[in-house]
């Protein structure tokens, strides 16, 4: 099925393959490319759904658009409503994207599967890594974003993704447009680990309810791969050649994880909470 934008929804959709839906949520300075070549190994067997988040890749974001953890669940579920409605889905996420979704899940723990997600912070003793600190700081935060050219934004990528091939890191500089640069200053400052705090039973009843994947990378310099640990009675595991960006660095191997873990059949969906 071809890429298209969300029915609806003034959002772009990568859609491969039929099968039970898995919804795929990608982070910062992605886009649904990130998941690509994952999907390609997964089309034939799951309908798989990419979107670009709000403000990323080829979808736009307004300058009010509010990038408060329920307004990330909300977006989430107004998307499976127009994509997937009345079914329930397996839930694949990195970075700010598994934020998205685990806002979704802990919201909505009915119309989630199963869970596999990595690379993000969910708990409010986080400290936010260099970039994370200057992008939160006014001013600093936009001089930063002035001065990322191409040559430093290689630079990053590579240094949090020792895999990471030069394609990828093409791909997402191209997107890395004048709004896309804002809406990244609008989400770091908003995303204050302390907002984490109110979430965390939560967390802990959505974990203990579904069957939860956790990918890692050994070597991301952003979020530590001790946090791996924090998911109680979730499977763990980890690319020890890895960085940050493991669905990249590692498709083949991410894709047979998520293969081997995502069941085919799909029970009839929940009653919603």
């Amino acid at each position: 099925m071809p890429e298209q934008p969300g029915a609806q929804l003034d959002c772009h959709l990568l859609e491969r393959g039929s099968g039970p839906p898995v919804l795929f949520l990608h982070g910062n300075p992605d886009s649904s490319e990130i998941w690509r070549d994952v999907i390609d190994l997964l089309g034939h067997r799951f309908r798989c759904l990419a979107p670009d988040l709000p403000g990323f890749g080829r979808t736009p974001a307004p300058e009010s658009f509010d990038c408060s953890l329920d307004s990330m669940s909300g977006w989430v579920g107004s998307l499976l409503d127009t994509m997937a409605p009345g079914e329930n889905v397996h839930l694949v996420g990195h970075d700010f994207g598994a934020i998205f979704g685990m806002a979704f899940a802990i919201r909505n723990p009915g119309r989630v599967r199963h869970i596999a997600v990595g690379g993000f912070p969910f708990f409010p003793d986080y400290r936010w890594h260099f970039w994370g600190r200057v992008w939160r700081t006014p001013i600093l935060g936009e001089i930063s974003m002035l001065s990322m050219n191409r040559w430093l934004f290689a630079r990053e990528m590579r240094a949090g993704g020792p895999k990471l091939g030069d394609d990828h890191v093409e791909r997402a500089y191209r997107f890395l447009t004048g709004p896309t640069k804002r809406l990244i200053l609008r989400l770091y400052r908003a995303t204050d680990p302390g907002n984490f705090a109110a979430w965390q039973s939560g967390l802990e009843a959505l974990l203990a309810r579904k069957p939860t994947l956790v990918l890692w990378g050994e070597k991301d310099p952003f979020v530590p791969a001790d946090y791996a640990e924090r998911f109680p009675g979730a499977r763990i595991v980890r690319f020890p050649d890895c960085g940050h960006w493991f669905p990249a660095e590692e498709a083949e191997a991410v894709a047979a994880l998520l293969k081997e873990f995502l069941p085919l059949s799909m029970p009839e969906p929940e009653h919603r909470t």
